[in-house]
C-alpha cells in the first residue's frame, strides 16, 4: 500500500506462480507416466522440480516487478526508446538518467548495473542486444547469449536473489522472437543448473504478443514432468549450445557463394547496413575480416608494419581478451580475494590491492587469472591509479612467474601502462627485490621508476592514508610483529 492507502502498482515476485506449479490440472494426468525404462532416451534438459520452482513466466511490465534487479534492454549509448526502457525511466525517476550518463556506453552483449531509484527493484541491469542480420546469424546468437549470461553473472557476483528479465531482443533490432527465445531459455536453464544456489527466482516478463512463444518453448528447456520432457524432446533444435548454453558455432558457418565473382541477391541493400552496427560480430579473425594474419605477423618480424598498424592489432588482441573475460565464469578466481579495489591515495588516485599470498599459482588456471585481472581493471585503468602489492608471507607457491607477468604486460591496453602511477611493493624479500630489478630492467620498459619497495606500513602511509586501504589481517599482524604497531600520525617518508 502507498502512503494514501491505495494498492501498490508493484508486483512482488514471491506472489507469482512458478513455472513448475503452472497448469497443475493438466500436469497431474502425467504423473502416472513419470517413470522411464533404462533404455529410454532422455532430454538434455532433464525434468528438475527445483529449477522449475525458480522460474516464473509473467505477462506484464518488467518495471513493476518487486525483485532484486530488473533488466533493461537498450542501445550502446543507453538512450534507446522502446516500451521497456520508457516504462523503466518513467517509474525510476530522473536520477536514473544521471546515473546512466556516468556509465557512458555499454557494448553489445555487455551488462552494466545502476540503482533502481524509485522502482521497487533495488537495481537495474542494462544490456544491449545485437542487431540481427541473417548473414551474421552466428555472431548475433553469440552476442544475445552474452547478454543473458552477463546479466546472470552480474546478479551472481552481487548476490542477487531474484532477477526480472524483459525480452532483450527489441523489435527494432529485428531479432526473430522464436530464435531469441530459444537462446534466452537455454542460457537461463544452464546457468541455474550450475549456479542455481545463488538465485532464488528468475522472472520472464513478457507482453501478450511474446507470451505464446514463451509458453510454447518453455517445456523444451523446463519440462514439468517426465512425460512432458519426453514429449518435448523431438522439438528441441539441432543446436542447443554447450554446457552453459553458448552457441557451439564459433567459426564453422563460413558462407561460400555459389558464384564467388557474382553479386548476390540484395547484396547492395545489405551492404548499406553494414556501417550501422557491427558491434555484435564475433571476435574471430574471419568475422572481423582482418585479412591475412600470417602475413601481418611476417611483416612485424621484418619490421615493415607501421607503428599505427601495430597499435591497432594490439588493441584488437586486447579486445578479444576483454570479451572473453566478460563472458567467462571467473567466480573461482574472484573468491581468492587476491585483487580488489580499496580507497584513494593522497593524490586522489584509485588504489588497487594485490595480495600475493592469496594467489595459489600452482593450483589455478593462470589464463583465467589474467582474464579476471582484465575484467576487474578495464574500467579502473581509464583513470590514474596505483597498485599496492602485499608480498607478505608469500611462499614459492605464490610467486608469479616472470613469463606470466610479461604476458600480462604485453596483453593489457596502453591505458594500463599510461595511468599506472606507482606500484608499492610491500614487505619485499631480498630475492623479490633482485627478481623485480631483473624483470623491470630486461623484460619490460617504463615500469622500473614506478616501483617503490616498502619495508613497513609506516612508509606506505606517507603515500596512502591507512583509512583508505583494506588490509588482510595477516599483513597487519606481520607488520606489527616486525616493525611495531602503526599509529595514525607519522612523519612522511623520504623513500617514497
Amino acid at each position: 500500500m502507498d502512503p494514501l492507502g491505495a494498492p501498490s502498482q508493484f508486483v512482488d515476485v514471491d506472489t507469482l506462480l512458478s513455472w513448475g506449479d503452472s497448469c497443475e490440472d493438466e500436469l497431474n494426468s502425467d504423473t502416472t507416466a513419470d517413470t522411464f525404462q533404462e533404455n529410454t532416451v532422455r532430454s538434455p534438459f532433464l525434468y528438475n522440480k527445483v529449477i522449475n520452482g525458480k522460474v516464473v513466466l509473467w505477462k506484464g511490465d518488467v518495471a513493476l516487478l518487486n525483485c532484486t534487479a530488473i533488466v533493461n534492454t537498450s542501445n550502446e549509448n543507453l538512450t534507446d526508446k522502446n516500451p521497456v526502457s520508457e516504462s523503466i525511466f518513467m517509474l525510476a525517476g530522473p536520477d536514473l538518467k544521471e546515473d546512466l550518463q556516468k556509465l557512458k556506453r555499454c557494448r553489445t552483449g555487455e551488462a552494466k548495473l545502476t540503482k533502481g531509484f524509485n522502482l521497487a527493484a533495488r537495481f537495474i541491469i542494462h544490456t544491449v542486444g545485437p542487431k540481427y542480420k541473417s548473414r551474421y546469424r552466428t555472431a548475433a546468437e553469440s552476442s544475445l547469449y552474452s547478454c543473458y549470461r552477463n546479466v546472470l553473472q552480474l546478479a551472481k557476483e552481487h548476490s542477487m536473489s531474484s532477477v526480472g528479465f524483459c525480452v532483450i531482443n527489441s523489435a527494432k533490432r529485428s531479432y526473430p522472437l522464436e530464435d531469441a527465445t530459444h537462446i534466452a531459455l537455454r542460457t537461463v536453464r544452464r546457468f541455474l543448473e550450475i549456479h542455481g544456489e545463488t538465485i532464488e527466482k528468475v522472472v520472464f516478463a513478457v507482453s501478450e504478443l511474446e507470451e505464446a512463444t514463451y509458453r510454447k518453448l518453455l517445456p523444451l528447456y523446463f519440462p514439468r514432468t517426465l512425460k512432458e520432457e519426453s514429449r518435448s524432446l523431438p522439438y528441441l533444435p539441432a543446436d542447443i549450445g554447450n554446457a552453459e548454453g553458448e552457441p557451439v558455432v564459433p567459426e564453422r558457418q563460413i558462407r561460400i557463394s555459389e558464384k564467388p565473382g557474382a553479386p548476390e541477391d540484395n547484396q547492395e541493400d545489405e551492404d548499406e547496413g553494414l556501417g550501422v552496427d557491427l558491434s555484435f560480430i564475433g571476435s574471430h579473425a574471419f568475422a572481423r575480416m582482418e585479412g591475412d594474419i600470417d602475413k601481418q605477423r611476417r611483416l612485424i618480424l621484418q619490421g615493415q608494419l607501421s607503428e599505427a598498424a601495430l597499435q591497432k592489432q594490439h588493441q584488437r588482441n586486447y579486445n578479444r581478451w576483454l570479451c572473453q573475460a566478460r563472458s567467462e565464469d571467473l567466480s573461482d578466481i574472484a573468491s581468492l580475494k587476491a585483487l580488489y579495489q580499496t580507497g584513494v591515495d593522497n593524490c586522489g588516485r584509485t588504489v588497487m590491492v594485490v595480495v600475493g599470498r592469496n594467489i595459489p599459482v600452482t593450483l589455478i588456471d593462470m589464463d583465467k587469472a589474467l582474464l579476471y585481472f582484465i575484467h576487474v581493471m578495464d574500467h579502473i585503468a581509464v583513470k590514474e591509479y596505483v597498485l599496492v602489492y602485499f608480498h607478505t608471507l608469500t611462499s614459492e607457491y605464490n610467486h608469479l612467474d616472470s613469463d606470466f607477468l610479461k604476458k600480462l604486460y604485453d596483453v593489457v591496453d596502453v591505458k594500463y601502462k599510461r595511468n599506472l602511477k606507482a606500484v608499492y611493493f610491500v614487505h619485499p624479500t631480498f630475492r623479490s627485490k633482485v627478481s623485480t630489478w631483473f624483470f623491470t630492467t630486461f623484460s619490460v620498459s617504463g615500469l622500473k621508476n614506478k616501483i617503490h619497495h616498502v619495508d613497513s606500513l609506516h612508509q606506505l602511509f606517507s603515500a596512502i592514508s591507512p583509512e583508505q586501504i583494506d588490509f588482510p589481517p595477516f599483513v597487519l599482524e606481520y607488520d606489527a610483529r616486525e616493525n611495531g604497531p602503526y599509529y595514525t600520525s607519522y612523519p612522511p617518508s623520504p623513500d617514497l
